[in-house]
């Protein structure tokens, strides 16, 4: 027990620290041990969620050439904790589906649909994510993962485009579209963004990419989203 809290002690601190990107090799290294405390910091704030969401990607691109089973073992454990059963909220395990996508792309094919399904509405038993807060987190890693993996597009484009336009929850709409905005633009898009842009909504919404942050009104997203830019693009926080 000394040695976990020793060890979540050090990952923490690694990860507090402003040279974070550069410890994630030794983070990897810790194996299968470092994965419990980086899911116990995806509760952490947005910027220290997001930090051990990319470091549980690294940790499972490190293991799967020689122990695959390991780090699909790790997209399991998130998968439980987003799962009912687990009686979890899974704050976080959007964020950290998405990172391990991108960095081990081996697991994409097996895995992506349980990113992308959190978003989509069947209106049956399925994947969606019906708890509106955690949705905002599952648009925001769609996002992540499409800036890295555009050829996803489009299989999940269209629920994207739904989601601006009719999503219950007015941050959900805003991080719709700016995860409609990692692809390449689409005329098909314009109505919904554009709508979304003239309401005025002013949620603000907070964008991250570990180093830098964001805050962004939904209504001044979707008219950055429609002009071929993004929060990013502006003033870093």
């Amino acid at each position: 027990m000394a040695r976990l809290r020793s060890l979540k002690t050090q990952l923490k601190a690694w990860l507090e620290s402003p040279e974070w990107r550069q410890r994630l090799p030794e983070i990897a290294e810790g194996g299968m041990a470092s994965a419990g405390p980086l899911m116990a910091f995806l509760m952490y704030e947005p910027v220290m969620r997001l930090r051990s969401a990319v470091a549980l990607g690294t940790l499972a691109a490190s293991l799967y050439p020689e122990h695959p089973e390991q780090a699909k073992d790790v997209m399991r454990r998130l998968m439980w904790r987003m799962s009912e059963e687990s009686g979890n909220i899974g704050w976080g395990v959007p964020e950290a589906y998405a990172e391990i996508l991108v960095q081990c792309p081996p697991m994409t094919k097996t895995f992506c649909g349980m990113l992308l399904t959190t978003v989509i509405d069947l209106g049956r038993d399925d994947n969606y994510c019906d708890n509106d807060v955690l949705r905002r987190s599952c648009f925001f890693a769609i996002g992540r993962f499409l800036q890295a993996r555009p050829e996803y597009g489009a299989s999940i484009r269209q629920y994207l485009r739904k989601a601006v336009a009719e999503d219950k929850d007015p941050f959900c709409r805003g991080y719709a579209a700016w995860a409609l905005g990692k692809l390449p633009s689409d005329l098909n898009d314009a109505f919904a963004l554009r709508r979304l842009a003239e309401e005025g909504g002013q949620e603000m919404c907070f964008i991250t990419d570990g180093d830098h942050s964001w805050q962004c009104t939904v209504s001044e997203i979707a008219r950055l989203v429609l002009a071929g830019k993004a929060p990013e693009d502006g003033p870093k926080g």
